[in-house]
């Protein structure tokens, strides 16, 4: 199908450190008309992701956005991440729920419009319009995905330019206040840059919390016995969450594009050439995990690859390891009971990179 593959664990992550790697949307315009054409509203955005820069321009742009993201910034965050989760653990109550509808998707939009100060009336919206543009990114878009994305983008786009411009007239102690004033040394963010980093921050920090607090839980359900490790030493929580991630990895595949010739394991990967790292097989190399196919939660030295590797590993990991470490810990130490409601749960179906589910049923109960 033209394209590489890599699946060992050393491979992929040399892979992902290796400069030529290149995150760049493809230039090939069969890409770009699949999905409205190059000036389209979806890929004039796409150009403006720092997730889809590379050198010196990425560089620039993930500097400017680090300073919302830094470890004191995330730590000052751990108090109202835990009201968030105990609010939402106090509606969604007892008997039979949906983690991921009540809980799981619930928790990442909270925190994330609560971190950018958007309303959170605005909450859902705001999803709806992030969720269809970043469908941009699914190799197998529909003509339906590609009216949305169109559609989307522009209204994204105008409700975060009046959130800018109220800042502008009012200043808040905020993320997105934060995006939009310049450094030290006077460099700062076009009011279209700030929109696109917005747009990538929250689709990034909702889908990827949302299908590691949905996997983490399903592992441990169908791991009776990594489950009552966890109830009996919620120390051991935190410590867990590279090995839950590593187990269902909720990233799956990461796909670069080569631009320069790459040696890996002795082949040569010509330039231009598109390569996806199959991160969920990495996951499971015995050569770097020693019985990968056993949950573990014990296992130490752990270092996954779900975030990324390299240049490109995600900016906002922190917050998403305090979040999934927070929501999973306040679950365990609030419900003495969580169980399956039914003996199926239901996965994404269409081929995409992201491995998650769309519902998990499960019968709850709060301890007494």
């Amino acid at each position: 199908m033209g394209f590489w593959t890599l699946s060992r664990y050393a491979d992929v992550e040399a892979f992902l450190r290796a400069p030529q790697t290149s995150s760049a949307p493809p230039s090939d315009p069969l890409f770009a008309a699949l999905r409205g054409g190059h000036d389209a509203p979806a890929m004039r955005s796409m150009r403006k992701w720092m997730a889809g820069k590379d050198g010196p321009e990425h560089r620039r742009l993930r500097r400017l956005v680090a300073r919302a993201l830094t470890p004191n910034a995330v730590e000052r965050l751990r108090p109202e991440v835990h009201r968030i989760v105990d609010g939402l653990i106090d509606e969604m109550g007892e008997g039979e729920v949906d983690l991921i509808e009540q809980f799981a998707t619930p928790v990442p939009i909270a925190v994330i419009c609560g971190l950018l100060g958007i309303p959170i009336e605005d909450a859902w919206r705001c999803l709806e319009w992030t969720n269809a543009i970043a469908n941009i990114i699914d190799p197998l878009i529909t003509p339906q995905m590609r009216i949305a994305m169109n559609r989307a983008e522009p209204q994204f786009n105008a409700y975060i330019r009046e959130q800018i411009e109220l800042r502008r007239s009012h200043p808040r102690d905020d993320v997105l206040s934060m995006l939009m004033q310049k450094d030290a040394d006077g460099d700062g963010l076009s009011d279209e840059d700030v929109i696109a980093q917005v747009l990538l921050l929250f689709n990034a920090g909702h889908e990827t919390t949302l299908n590691v607090i949905g996997n983490a839980v399903h592992a441990l359900l169908t791991h009776p016995e990594q489950l009552r490790i966890l109830r009996e030493h919620p120390e051991l929580v935190e410590p867990a969450f590279e090995e839950l991630v590593r187990y269902n990895a909720t990233v799956q595949i990461i796909a670069r594009q080569l631009t320069g010739d790459l040696t890996i394991d002795g082949t040569v990967i010509p330039a231009g050439s598109p390569v996806l790292g199959i991160t969920g097989a990495a996951h499971h190399d015995p050569a770097r995990f020693e019985n990968p196919h056993l949950l573990d939660v014990r296992r130490r030295g752990v270092r996954s690859l779900a975030f990324g590797s390299g240049p490109h590993a995600c900016i906002a990991a922190m917050l998403g390891k305090a979040e999934v470490s927070i929501a999973l810990g306040s679950l365990l130490r609030r419900y003495e009971t969580i169980e399956f409601a039914t003996d199926e749960q239901q996965w994404h179906t269409r081929f995409h990179f992201v491995l998650g589910l769309t519902k998990l049923p499960l019968r709850v109960a709060f301890r007494r």
